[in-house]
């Protein structure tokens, strides 16, 4: 008596093109995420790694260098894939070339 009947009511069609644009914007977030991802985190670590590979290809001898170990020496032999490294008056430590952090300026060790 108080409930009245509910009656079910049909949508009006709904266009093909607003299907397609509600597809999109709930991608666009996402879309928007990995963009800023891309350049915060993934381009500037490209960047050093280019960076670092072209400072281990430049290694020559009789440059001083830090290790990842925190080593500090002068290079005397260096091969294809490692390198001596003069860390003191004749004593001489073999390591690969990527284990190479940074490149000293001439003269920094003494």
């Amino acid at each position: 008596m108080f409930i009245s009947s509910a009656f079910a009511q049909t949508a009006p069609a709904a266009a093909a093109g607003s299907d397609m644009q509600s597809t999109l914007m709930s991608m666009l977030p996402l879309l928007l995420m990995f963009a800023v991802l891309y350049f915060v985190m993934i381009r500037p670590q490209m960047k050093k790694q280019k960076e670092h590979r072209a400072m281990i290809d430049a290694l020559a001898k009789g440059d001083e260098v830090v290790t990842a170990g925190g080593l500090l020496g002068k290079v005397s032999k260096i091969g294809d894939s490692n390198l001596s490294v003069e860390i003191s008056a004749g004593v001489e430590v073999q390591m690969q070339r990527s284990a190479v952090v940074q490149v000293l300026p001439k003269g920094t060790l003494k």
